[in-house]
């Protein structure tokens, strides 16, 4: 994909991963359009760009409506869409109905939303870009975030029924599943997710530098983590194993 001259949208682009592929596809050439819940932080990093700041909530089916059609009236078209905004609740099957409702809402819907209304004029068009970011947790889990993980195996599931359904039709579909990164949302895991993670945690721009080179081959799986492609390979082909290996840390955690 070429970004120059390219309209990239980008949700939760005020910070963390988003701010940083915002930052990178404008200068790639794209005229980029960030969306946040947070209205300083979606402007503060337009402004720097030379960007559109289209605050608001990018997982429900208005805020989404909205989002497209400003991006859409204002700079003509959608190429790129970056289902990137997320949340990260911990918690087990005790976890608050809340923090369940939350957790697909924002990791799951948001996408099925975002694609529902993008699908029409790229199908029409005969291309269109999807990058949904996943999380490692999406093909491994995640210890001690139920809603977390069970979100980002089904984002996962939802973006690789995109990419089979639509490839021959000009819709390219990616999954970006970083581990660790040092953002807000590593901060907000608590003290399960910052043991797990931070070792291993690299800045968001290493991930916006594994986009790009994502974007130029079409890989389904961008893995800023390479290891992760070798802990997905042991789950698939040894379960047990796997298990095993993931219960010893459960223990450690307790």
């Amino acid at each position: 994909m070429r970004l120059a001259g390219s309209v990239a949208v980008v949700t939760g682009g005020g910070n963390g991963i988003g701010a940083a592929l915002s930052r990178r596809f404008a200068a790639q050439g794209a005229s980029v359009v960030v969306n946040d819940l947070d209205p300083a932080a979606a402007r503060a990093v337009a402004e720097e760009i030379g960007g559109l700041a289209v605050p608001g909530d990018a997982a429900s089916e208005d805020g989404i409506g909205e989002l497209i059609g400003a991006a859409t009236e204002r700079r003509g078209r959608i190429d790129l869409f970056c289902a990137n905004a997320g949340v990260a609740d911990g918690g087990g099957p005790d976890a608050p109905e809340s923090a369940w409702e939350r957790s697909l809402e924002v990791n799951v819907m948001a996408h099925v939303r975002a694609a529902r209304a993008l699908l029409p004029q790229w199908l029409e068009r005969g291309e269109g870009r999807f990058l949904a970011t996943v999380s490692a947790a999406g093909l491994l889990t995640m210890l001690g975030s139920a809603p977390y993980s069970v979100s980002k195996h089904a984002a996962l599931a939802f973006a690789e029924w995109m990419a089979i359904t639509y490839a021959d039709r000009g819709v390219v579909v990616q999954a970006l599943c970083p581990q660790g990164v040092r953002t807000n949302l590593l901060d907000g895991t608590g003290e399960t997710g910052r043991s797990l993670l931070a070792e291993a945690a690299i800045e968001p721009d290493a991930v916006a530098d594994e986009v790009l080179a994502a974007l130029a081959d079409d890989r389904f799986l961008i893995l800023p983590h390479p290891e992760v492609a070798e802990y997905y390979a042991l789950r698939a082909a040894d379960p047990a194993k796997w298990h095993g290996g993931m219960r010893k840390l459960q223990r450690g955690l307790a």
